[in-house]
């Protein structure tokens, strides 16, 4: 019976093991491609451009010798540099041991063999309790789920066990070593089961670490952080860059810290923050509303959404007086409205310091430790009403997602709106 209700599942979800390889795997490993690159020539005319331009770093010499690699590349060498360098580190996930569908662990399982890189049954639940019970053990579990919209069978288990594992046992044991990659965000065609972006789901988790990258280079930065730290992590990949994003990144590991935003550009006047692909659509509007509007803006990349840089968003804010916050999940209860809120609280939150670090799973975890100002004085400078701009609170539409990504004209609009009010 188990077996067949398998089987049935695998089927409803066209992702049965003999469907994979034949219609899930070439499709989502080309899910990108297909997106920038679609059949027919009037069809490439008409989709060929994404909502977003990446704009890559600039090259950095601080790690040593760099590569040019595409974002699903300096995730695999962010992988062989964990595999390289602790011998307890496993890698599992759906069809991770032929490299999984967007190429992420290709080559992983010849090079160190199909002990430490190899396939799980398709059970997210199973998958996320699998990693917990190894890195209880003190291993580094590294899990993949295949993408983030399939996360939530194992919603229990990052929640309730991974999240909690340290704060019930006082201490006396804990999953620190497990983190948990998937792809994250809207792709071009993935509709409702292959766009979402659930990052605030898990943001009202206290145990737990989400971080999101920008780009190749800080996927690997950020991702080997992830890999160290001492709580557990989720880790969601902008799909939509695995292909489109490519710069230079270091060959050799190196780390990004964790719960750190990141002021891309400084600027006077309005403070734009986002995380994932959503930083180049805001890099876009901030050069717009520079060359039309004569507006100077300060980016921000948030990069950790768990513990967030509450300390950079806010100096940010009190510097500008204005802020607008963007991200492709639904308006109502994402992210977005987290930040606002902090930045708008009159409350003074050093009082709270000590009392947060009994919440938190450890000390490194407590972001509010770093921060010593008042928010009151945040929300005495602000020269404007914070302005939100995200998707829809509808399921993500498949040929209707031009419509439904917070894009570069919805974003200037709102800023506009905020500079003449």
């Amino acid at each position: 019976m188990a077996a067949v209700a398998s089987r049935a599942a695998g089927i409803l979800r066209l992702r049965a093991a003999g469907a994979e390889r034949r219609w899930c795997g070439p499709r989502c490993a080309g899910l990108v491609q297909g997106f920038l690159q679609p059949g027919g020539e009037d069809a490439a005319q008409k989709r060929r451009v994404a909502h977003f331009t990446f704009q890559p770093d600039p090259e950095s010499l601080q790690y040593g010798q760099t590569q040019k690699m595409n974002l699903f590349q300096s995730i695999t060498s962010a992988l062989d540099n964990s595999l390289a360098k602790d011998p307890t580190a496993v890698i599992f996930g759906e069809d991770v041991a032929f490299g999984g569908v967007f190429r992420c662990t290709v080559g992983l399982r010849d090079k160190y063999g199909k002990d430490r890189v190899f396939n799980t049954p398709l059970c997210e639940q199973g998958i996320v309790g699998f990693g917990i019970g190894i890195a209880v053990t003190g291993a580094t579990a590294i899990a993949e789920i295949q993408f983030a919209d399939y996360i939530f069978p194992a919603f229990d288990q990052i929640v309730n066990e991974a999240a909690k594992y340290r704060y019930r046992s006082g201490d006396l044991f804990n999953c620190g070593s497990l983190t948990i990659r998937a792809p994250w965000g809207c792709v071009g065609h993935g509709a409702l089961y292959h766009s979402q972006s659930p990052e605030a789901f898990f943001a009202h988790c206290p145990g737990i670490k989400v971080v999101i990258p920008r780009s190749p280079f800080q996927a690997k930065g950020l991702l080997l952080s992830c890999i160290e730290d001492k709580n557990p992590c989720i880790f969601f990949e902008p799909k939509i860059l695995y292909r489109a994003a490519v710069e230079q990144v270091p060959v050799e590991p190196y780390k990004i810290p964790l719960s750190q935003a990141e002021v891309i550009q400084e600027g006077s006047d309005v403070t734009l923050v986002a995380w994932g692909t959503q930083v180049h659509v805001i890099r876009e509007v901030a050069s717009m509303a520079q060359e039309k509007l004569g507006v100077s803006c300060e980016i921000i990349d948030l990069r950790t959404i768990v513990p967030w840089d509450m300390d950079t968003v806010c100096k940010s804010v009190v510097k500008t007086g204005r802020l607008l916050i963007s991200h492709e999940a639904p308006l109502t209860g994402g992210f977005a409205s987290e930040i606002s809120s902090t930045v708008q609280c009159k409350h003074v939150i050093d009082d709270f310091l000590e009392k947060a670090k009994l919440t938190f799973l450890s000390q490194e975890q407590c972001c509010l430790t770093t921060i010593k100002f008042a928010v009151e004085e945040c929300f005495l400078n602000l020269e404007a009403p914070i302005s939100r701009v995200c998707g829809y609170d509808t399921p993500f539409p498949h040929i209707f997602e031009p419509f439904y990504i917070p894009d570069k004209w919805k974003c200037y609009d709102a800023l506009r709106k905020m500079i003449n009010y």
